[in-house]
């Protein structure tokens, strides 16, 4: 949710119409009932949290690749590789969030007996924000770790060649009476989806985080889209982007950069990867203790002296949940032109989209 222009003057959409408008919309393009549902609540849930970059505004472009694109809506995830506490799951050209689902569910379970699984998915599609699966876990009592590959938008530190993908990393860790610590962070300044908001509200991005197509910093969004991410902490964060790359792809024979595709000619069906763990807490230390140290870490951090007089100090996913209780309460905001894409998908596939307008 940082770095996200205010919403405050945004149409404010309900949880549940936005659900059963996008789950309806899934469902025309030949998903099961209970996949169009899955797939619909992972976006609803990054919109839910602040995070529009994947949320409901993927579901055009998602439309196109179940309809035309050569993503199966009925692909079903398989286990191809059993090895103990290592799976290897082949997604069957399924939209990413179903096959991603079922591994984070895969090693949730397996962990119950082995404490540690690991999960490299193959055969996948793009899977949205990666704290959805992270999160499948840690409400589980497990620590959940999950990355992807991404269509390359970075260059390797020292180029000027798009190659790298900005391959997010997320982390969640369970707590007691506080909310669990959720990191979700790609190895970019932005996401190219959270360039695509500020261009669709017709702002400018800050500062550092992108270059133009002839590698010129640019706080032009249109520009942005058409030249280069630029990395967190310099050759530290393409170095972390490049192991989230080879994590989620070499273990499984999934696609890496560039045999992934290219941002003008789109991702290649069925061909990205993804990466996924489950510690289970209680092979390491009492569950209730565990917690109960953490929610003191919680506290300590947030209590620490903030560096402007009238600022916060913020813990991972802490803005992020304070959204979302907000956001269900209040509806989610919007902008105009990603409700519209929305309206107009659901109108083209004769699905009723009034409780949006």
């Amino acid at each position: 949710m940082i770095g996200y222009p205010s919403s405050d003057s945004e149409p404010r959409v309900s949880a549940e119409v936005l659900h059963g408008v996008v789950a309806a919309v899934f469902e025309r393009c030949g998903m099961s009932t209970a996949d169009a549902a899955l797939l619909a609540e992972t976006l609803v849930h990054a919109d839910l949290r602040g995070v529009h970059s994947h949320g409901v505004l993927r579901v055009g472009d998602y439309a196109k690749k179940l309809e035309a694109g050569g993503v199966d809506p009925r692909g079903r995830p398989r286990v191809v590789t059993d090895a103990g506490a290592a799976l290897v799951i082949d997604g069957s050209n399924s939209m990413g969030q179903i096959g991603a689902t079922f591994a984070m569910r895969a090693c949730v379970e397996r962990a119950r007996t082995t404490n540690a699984a690991v999960a490299a998915v193959g055969g996948s599609n793009h899977c949205g924000a990666m704290d959805y699966y992270a999160l499948l876990a840690c409400r589980a009592d497990l620590i959940g770790i999950a990355t992807t590959n991404a269509l390359p938008t970075m260059a390797p530190w020292g180029g000027k060649e798009k190659i790298l993908g900005i391959n997010p990393l997320a982390v969640a860790i369970p707590a007691g009476d506080e909310a669990p610590v959720v990191l979700d962070i790609a190895f970019s300044a932005s996401s190219h989806g959270k360039i695509r908001v500020y261009q669709q509200k017709g702002l400018p991005i800050p500062d550092g985080w992108a270059t133009d197509a002839e590698g010129r910093p640019t706080t032009d969004a249109a520009a942005a889209l058409d030249g280069l991410l630029q990395p967190i902490g310099g050759y530290k964060g393409t170095g972390l982007a490049l192991v989230m790359g080879l994590l989620s792809t070499l273990l499984s024979g999934a696609a890496f950069g560039t045999e992934l595709g290219s941002l003008a000619e789109g991702a290649k069906a069925g061909r990205d990867g993804h990466f996924f763990m489950a510690l289970n807490v209680a092979a390491f230390q009492d569950v209730a203790r565990f917690k109960g140290r953490l929610d003191g870490i919680i506290r300590r951090v947030r209590a620490s002296r903030p560096a402007s007089p009238d600022g916060r100090v913020y813990l991972p996913g802490e803005r992020e949940a304070e959204a979302e209780k907000r956001y269900r309460a209040e509806g989610i905001p919007l902008n105009r032109e990603t409700l519209a894409g929305v309206v107009a998908t659901a109108t083209r596939l004769g699905v009723d989209a009034n409780g949006l307008l």
